[in-house]
């Protein structure tokens, strides 16, 4: 991406915009020696790999290996092109961003998707308030809702039509392939004729918005017995399934750090109009990793509060499952679910009590090992011995989850309730939690490489081909950074020709190209001219820094065994043989096939 902001721009930037104080307002860091450590935003952990160092104004997570400088954070936290998280920072500290022209072809197209968005939404609302949004309009009126619920959820309604949509944003001067991009329309094709039509046709309309108050996508609702019951927006320039959430735009403030999470938007907004304002939900699809750390930003404390039939708890389990990797403490809202009137939060709060009843259900909800005990008895019958014994196996085996403290709680609890011994229990829990503590260890580090290796082969395949060749390349690229003095000194023999990896090679180019012109190195000045995978390559670089010796010999020494594997590489090649070798690695080739047969 081409983008004329200057070094100086950019250091100001950086300079005002200290990269401890920004990471630190998203993440809890804790100093240790130079650097600081936390949990990662960007993965589920529990034992922290993030580091930020604030001398090289750069952090990097060992667990999921991404990294980079102060806007790249800003970048993937915020989920923002380059130029918006640029702009964000400018805001941020009160720089004036810069009058020349830049190339922002992504910008230009989330900006415009922004507006599209924004006049759908519209057009939705007053369709809801008009004739034609009558079905929809009693809809609401039915499920309680008031014109002020309808109003600050920005509520719509979809008329019964194929090209209503398409035909009003076309007159605002939108263009219908620009449209099908932000999938507000889709297009189809037959016999060489494009057909444009509405994505949203008779359905109640759900507008998503953003923490930045963005309408973003929107979720459509059939009134009647069509399939499919909803229908979402796709992925487009502004958003992915799975990384946004409903209504946490008006949650996120004055929530006491807790969080409701609920199944669907109506169960949001019955739960705001009677006060419980920091509810909200996952946009039809389960949660995902990318949303549950979105919400530990803006929660210390969730409460799932989902359907009480099967589904639904499923549903909250995996949730547990998720937030188990977190800070997080969750507690789960038990709904009665034994008549209709008990199946989910908005049905409890018209029929059975109102904020009330909800709240003496939050007041009671469960934590993760009351709810798996729980859910645990009431498989098995206690007033048989294999019902008791069944039952507390497998508590024995949940409870080497919590610590020693909760642990001895509840032992004692399962020892009165059974009629056992507490030591018992206890002994059986320690060998379960000895052993899977084991277990955990060697499936994490298996994990962590794997996934390591994954990542690198998607985009620099090239680098498990070359091992030697990539680790002599990575230090030769962090003694550079490290000490821009060496390339003086190596400038004649350290040449992007010599680098086998391409990425690496990239890297290299980038670096010799600025340092030929005199401009610096750091790691927000690179960060313009490299992709988010490529920072997290450079970000590794200077994480690594203490690895290598960082002097000249060893840089010497690594272009040596560079010019070998180059001329080893080399030979491989058939267009660098001579007849005889050409014909003797075509006989081998034919061999090795025919061996193979």
């Amino acid at each position: 991406m081409a983008v004329r902001l200057s070094d100086d721009f950019l250091e100001q930037i950086r300079d005002r915009n200290d990269i401890e104080s920004v990471i630190s307002s998203y993440v809890e860091l804790k100093r240790r020696g130079r650097n600081l450590t936390g949990l990662c935003p960007f993965h589920n952990e529990k034992t922290p790999s993030f580091t930020v160092y604030p001398e090289t104004s750069s952090y990097y997570c060992f667990g999921c290996h991404v990294g980079g400088d102060v806007i790249t954070f800003i970048r993937n936290i915020e989920n923002l092109d380059y130029i918006d998280a640029v702009k964000f920072l400018a805001d941020r500290s009160g720089i004036k961003m810069p009058d020349e022209r830049f190339d922002d072809t992504v910008h230009e197209k989330r900006k415009l998707t922004y507006e599209m968005n924004r006049a759908a939404a519209k057009f939705f609302h007053e369709t809801l308030m008009s004739d034609k949004g009558k079905t929809q309009r009693e809809y609401f009126i039915k499920r309680g809702l008031t014109k002020n619920d309808i109003t600050r959820f920005g509520l719509g309604a979809a008329p019964d039509d194929w090209h209503t949509l398409t035909n009003y944003l076309v007159s605002q001067g939108f263009s219908k392939d620009d449209l099908v991009r932000a999938d507000l329309v889709k297009l189809s094709e037959k016999n060489g004729k494009k057909n444009y039509y509405d994505n949203f046709r008779n359905r109640a309309i759900f507008p998503v918005i953003d923490l930045r108050g963005n309408v973003v996508a929107f979720g459509g609702r059939v009134l009647d017995d069509s399939k499919p019951k909803y229908i979402n927006t796709g992925d487009t320039p502004v958003y992915k399934k799975g990384r946004e959430l409903f209504a946490l735009n008006l949650a996120k403030n004055g929530n006491n750090g807790k969080l409701i999470l609920c199944e669907g938007y109506m169960d949001v907004i019955a739960l705001h109009k009677y006060g419980f304002t920091n509810a909200i939900a996952g946009l039809g699809t389960a949660l995902t990793p990318e949303q549950v750390t979105l919400i530990s930003r803006y929660a210390e404390e969730v409460y799932l509060c989902y359907d009480a039939d099967e589904a639904g708890q499923k549903a909250v389990r995996a949730a547990l499952s998720l937030f188990a990797k977190t800070g997080v403490k969750v507690k789960v809202i038990m709904l009665p679910g034994n008549k209709e009137e008990d199946k989910d939060p908005d049905e409890i709060l018209k029929k059975r009590g109102g904020q009330d009843r909800f709240q003496s259900l939050i007041d009671n909800a469960l934590n993760a090992i009351e709810y798996y005990l729980h859910i645990t008895k009431a498989k098995y019958n206690l007033n048989t011995a294999d019902g008791r014994q069944n039952y507390l196996n497998d508590a024995s085996r949940l409870l080497t989850r919590v610590g020693a403290i909760e642990r001895d709680v509840y032992a004692s609890k399962l020892a009165e309730e059974l009629g056992v011994s507490k030591d018992s229990i206890l002994t059986t829990v320690n060998y379960n939690t000895n052993k899977e503590q084991r277990a955990v260890k060697r499936e994490a580090f298996k994990t962590a490489q794997k996934e390591e290796r994954e990542v690198q082969k998607s985009f620099d395949p090239e680098r498990a081909k070359f091992v030697r060749a990539a680790k002599a390349e990575d230090i030769l690229l962090i003694s550079i950074l490290n000490n821009t003095a060496f390339y003086n000194k190596l400038k004649d023999d350290l040449t992007p020709e010599l680098f086998i990896t391409p990425l690496n090679k990239k890297i290299l180019t980038l670096i010799l190209n600025r340092l030929s012109e005199g401009l610096s190195v750091e790691i927000s000045l690179l960060a313009p001219h490299l992709t988010s995978d490529e920072m997290n390559v450079v970000a590794k670089l200077f994480a690594n820094s203490s690895l290598v010796s960082n002097t000249l010999e060893e840089c010497v020494d690594c272009i040596s065994v560079l010019k070998s594997e180059k001329a080893k590489s080399e030979e491989q090649k058939p267009s660098s043989m001579d007849d005889k070798a050409f014909l003797d690695f075509f006989a081998n080739l034919k061999k090795s096939e025919d061996e193979k047969k």
